[in-house]
């Protein structure tokens, strides 16, 4: 799990990988991910757009971005939380993900709030210490 407050707006990720969305000869890795938005901040927000950044293992960086999240744009009174879960595929057995939630509070000001870097593992992937 991996958690993240800017601008009272805490983010948390959990990310699972899916071996059965998986094939390692194919270079598809697949991974969800679990997402709560919780607003600790005194005002309504509404999330506008988001921004990902996806590393794969080789150093390949992806960026997608589009309003709201799975479809929605969701606006949370102080107090409340929204959670859902996407997906990620690799064509590589690891990487990791990152980004941003560009929201509006009930006050019209944008605030940019971080997502957490998480990291995407398999159990492909082998690791050594050096």
């Amino acid at each position: 799990m991996y958690t993240k407050t800017t601008n009272e707006i805490c983010v948390t990720i959990t990310p699972h990988f899916l071996e059965e969305e998986t094939n390692p000869e194919m270079q598809r890795f697949v991974w969800a991910y679990h997402v709560k938005i919780e607003n600790l901040g005194g005002v309504k927000v509404k999330l506008i757009k988001r921004k990902w950044i996806i590393t794969d293992s080789q150093g390949i960086i992806e960026t997608v971005e589009g309003e709201g999240v799975v479809g929605e744009q969701p606006e949370l009174e102080p107090g409340d939380s929204y959670e859902y879960t996407s997906g990620v595929p690799l064509t590589t057995p690891s990487g990791f993900m990152t980004g941003h939630y560009y929201m509006t509070t009930e006050f019209e000001e944008t605030i940019d709030v971080e997502i957490p870097t998480f990291s995407l593992d398999s159990p492909f992937e082998s690791k050594s210490i050096h």
